[in-house]
């Protein structure tokens, strides 16, 4: 008789799950407790997967062999501890595809609490351009389990959550990356930061000698975790700010590695040569490339990829220049942590478009980067009265409603040499469908400006 496979969650996760535990002759039954759209609803038909939406069944569920939960159901609801009480396991979908890959592929995983998805994007893109048979996928938008279930790949580069990491058991990546630990998500973990760095430690607890754990030193929290821990992987740390006992570094223009695993030797990479804007990118990309090379990726790859690689939209995305005037798309900076990274990292003069639904911001942080470097706010809202009062004495302030209208103003008061940033900080809801449609409408006004700029050429 086959194993009974409960998946609670019809999201990317729990469809991936289905998939791969067809795929292995479990006897599967999913469960939702909302409603299941047609095309959900369809794709379980044509898995010959059962399931049921609106409420969980406690029989079918309790007579589980296994459970796979979604990242997004809290442990501490009643289902789960009822679970736990019938010593019924549960576990996540990244748990459960690690448990059913090839013995021989190797896993590199990111987490952090921000910049993965920037470092899980350029990691696959330079083991891709190495020509390496790698995979992409976890919280980024394909489920591991799913990934492993289509193809067979040598290497797996995922983003993997706290949330995620909450249902392992024995997941063990190759390469692990913890980029930072800052307080977010604290309502999951009973507002307890400690809680949510444990969680994210979970990454490094069944690590050995034979792997990689890739951390950034600079963040407190996760250094103050590290000195309570014994943790027995090949360590390599990076640093923004300090130059001795890590393993890379930045040194004004240049990254610098001080160990490649294969070759002994060190490297300096100029940060001209990658695509990326900002220090905090920089970290990002400093643990991307150890990963690469703790995986065989030659230098000369590896900078081929960092000059090639384009991030995820609307993530101080270069859309174009203009008669000199640099055009960057970071809409998804919709808070003031976000707008910080973006102003320090663009040495250029700044005309800065922000503005929209103000989620009780308190822009203090900004003043002083905002007086060093911005010529020009113009606030893109409705009502932009916390933006005026926070930076009226310190720039020139103007309002629009149009994006239009950004592009004309920025030309008409811009220069050769200067950078045109959308970085909101704020939510997009007031004038747009979200922070994509935000980006997306940027750039089409930029490209409709430059269409005309060609007209009259």
């Amino acid at each position: 008789m086959s194993q009974k496979l409960v998946i609670l969650g019809a999201g990317e996760s729990g469809l991936g799950a289905a998939q791969l535990g067809k795929k292995l002759g479990y006897e599967v039954f999913l469960s939702d407790a909302g409603s299941l759209s047609e095309q959900t609803k369809s794709m379980l038909n044509n898995m010959a997967v059962s399931f049921e939406e609106k409420g969980h069944s406690s029989a079918k569920i309790f007579s589980a062999d296994l459970v796979v939960k979604s990242p997004g159901i809290p442990d501490s609801i009643a289902l789960i501890l009822e679970l736990h009480q019938r010593k019924i396991q549960v576990i996540s979908e990244i748990e459960f595809a690690f448990r059913h890959k090839d013995a021989k592929s190797k896993v590199i995983a990111i987490t952090g609490t921000n910049g993965k998805t920037t470092t899980t994007l350029l990691t696959y893109h330079l083991l891709k351009t190495a020509g390496f048979n790698v995979g992409l996928g976890g919280n980024i938008g394909v489920s591991f389990a799913k990934l492993i279930c289509e193809s067979t790949y040598d290497y797996y580069v995922i983003e993997v959550s706290s949330f995620q990491l909450d249902g392992i058991d024995r997941f063990k990546p190759d390469v692990a990356i913890l980029l930072n630990i800052t307080p977010d998500h604290l309502d999951r973990y009973n507002y307890n930061f400690q809680s949510y760095v444990s969680s994210k430690f979970r990454i490094t607890e069944n690590l050995t000698s034979n792997e990689c754990f890739i951390y950034c030193a600079d963040s407190e929290s996760i250094s103050e975790e590290i000195a309570k821990r014994q943790i027995d992987a090949q360590v390599f740390t990076i640093s923004g700010t300090n130059k001795s006992g890590v393993t890379a570094y930045i040194d004004n223009d240049f990254l610098i590695f001080s160990h490649d695993k294969d070759l002994g030797k060190s490297h300096k990479i100029p940060v001209k040569e990658t695509t990326l804007i900002g220090k905090h990118n920089m970290i990002n990309a400093m643990a991307a490339i150890l990963s690469a090379m703790n995986v065989g990726v030659a230098m000369s790859d590896i900078l081929k990829g960092l000059s090639t690689f384009q991030n995820a939209p609307h993530r101080l995305e270069l859309i174009e220049s203009i008669e000199g005037i640099k055009f960057i798309n970071d809409s998804k900076a919709t808070n003031v942590d976000a707008v910080f990274y973006a102003l320090d990292g663009i040495n250029e003069p700044i005309i800065w478009v922000a503005g929209g639904v103000d989620k009780g911001n308190d822009y203090a942080t900004l003043k002083t980067l905002v007086a060093q470097k911005v010529k020009l706010l113009i606030c893109l809202g409705k009502n932009n009265t916390a933006l005026k009062s926070a930076f009226g004495e310190l720039v020139e302030v103007v309002e629009s409603e149009s994006l239009n209208e950004v592009v004309d103003l920025a030309m008409a008061k811009g220069v050769s040499g200067d950078v045109v940033l959308l970085s909101p900080a704020c939510a997009s809801f007031d004038l747009f469908k979200n922070y994509e449609d935000r980006g997306d409408q940027y750039k089409k006004a930029i490209r409709n400006r430059m269409s005309t700029i060609k007209v009259d050429a």
